[in-house]
């Protein structure tokens, strides 16, 4: 875990393995919050629906499932 230091402004340097991996560049905005023990830092994404988007992999199956139910639903 890496050590930083803060400024007497108080910023400090996320290491650029961080950045890459969070995908924070210049002009990325972050949100600051604490949770009662410790600062949490976390990105905004720049587009939360296209970031969000697969993150429900149901493969096809909520689809098939719905098609299934409305085909039931119309024989009845």
């Amino acid at each position: 875990m890496p050590i930083v230091t803060s400024t007497i402004k108080g910023q400090i340097v996320i290491p650029a393995e961080i950045r890459a991996r969070f995908k924070i560049k210049k002009g990325t905005k972050v949100n600051v919050y604490d949770d009662g023990e410790r600062i949490i830092v976390e990105p905004i994404s720049d587009d939360p629906i296209q970031e969000g988007r697969g993150m429900l992999k149901t493969k096809g199956m909520i689809l098939r499932a719905l098609m299934a139910d409305r085909k039931k639903e119309a024989e009845l």
